[in-house]
């Protein structure tokens, strides 16, 4: 059987990543297979309750790897950890089948893992279901669950559910796009509405001192530059206000992602 699920992880990793040419090259030369391999010894031994050596194995993985995957944690079939420098899974995270993680990943445990022993034996780590896609350096922290087919971009912190067919962006992660359809701006999370906020109080106070400029010119007849007042703080008076040239609404629509 064991045999049988390294056979599809090399498959897997041959029809997903162009820069693998053969077999022998995925076996001999990629860290995310070899994590693999190591963790299906490690999380035999840790089953059997052999904690120690199950630790040790998968200590040696990482020394080998530079790829952290604790002996407790479930992975699924056909898991492809893409490069892996620096991917971390905690004890009781389980990923579903199908699932790719890039550089730099950590499945962790969240707030939970500053309660030490008091936490031991429960969930404490993301469970990713089938077919997700993890970005490099993203970070998916605390007992949430993301769903069939999320997308999670690179460099995103992750602490709420995530429903399928979703793609998340951001710090903290926000969903923008929901089964293909772009998220209507007013289900966007409460830190994109606090920054439009803040937006249009700027742009309402910039608009105040204009007024006051207009009328301190009639009574000293001394003009401040609308220019002055614009630049204060932006240090830009030649760009357009259309929302496509806005970069808080650039950050808000998600370009870029």
């Amino acid at each position: 059987m064991t045999i049988h699920l390294l056979n599809e992880t090399i498959d897997n990793i041959m029809a997903k990543d162009p820069a693998a040419r053969s077999r022998l090259e995925v076996v001999l030369c990629y860290p995310g297979f070899h994590a693999v391999a190591l963790h299906f010894l490690s999380h035999s031994l840790w089953q059997k309750e052999l904690t120690t050596l199950a630790r040790f194995v998968s200590h040696v993985s990482r020394v080998l790897t530079g790829i952290e995957i604790h002996p407790g944690a479930t992975l699924g079939r056909r898991v492809f950890i893409d490069h892996g420098m620096g991917v971390v899974i905690g004890e009781t995270a389980v990923i579903g089948d199908d699932v790719v993680i890039y550089q730099g990943v950590t499945l962790g445990a969240g707030a939970a893992a500053r309660m030490g022993a008091a936490t031991r034996g429960q969930k404490r780590h993301p469970t990713l279901a089938n077919g997700v896609i993890v970005g490099s350096n993203a970070e998916v922290q605390g007992d949430i669950v993301v769903g069939e087919n999320a997308r999670v971009a690179s460099g995103s912190i992750v602490l709420k559910d995530v429903p399928p067919d979703s793609v998340v962006v951001g710090v903290p992660g926000r969903v923008i796009y929901r089964n293909g359809q772009r998220v209507p701006d007013e289900t966007i999370d409460i830190e994109a509405e606090a920054i439009k906020s803040l937006k249009q109080s700027i742009n309402g106070l910039q608009s105040q001192m204009t007024l006051l400029n207009k009328r301190l010119t009639k009574f000293t007849g001394q003009e401040i530059s609308d220019e002055s007042i614009s630049n204060n703080g932006t240090g830009d008076n030649d760009a357009p206000n259309e929302p496509q040239n806005d970069p808080v609404e650039i950050f808000l629509h998600g370009a870029g992602i």
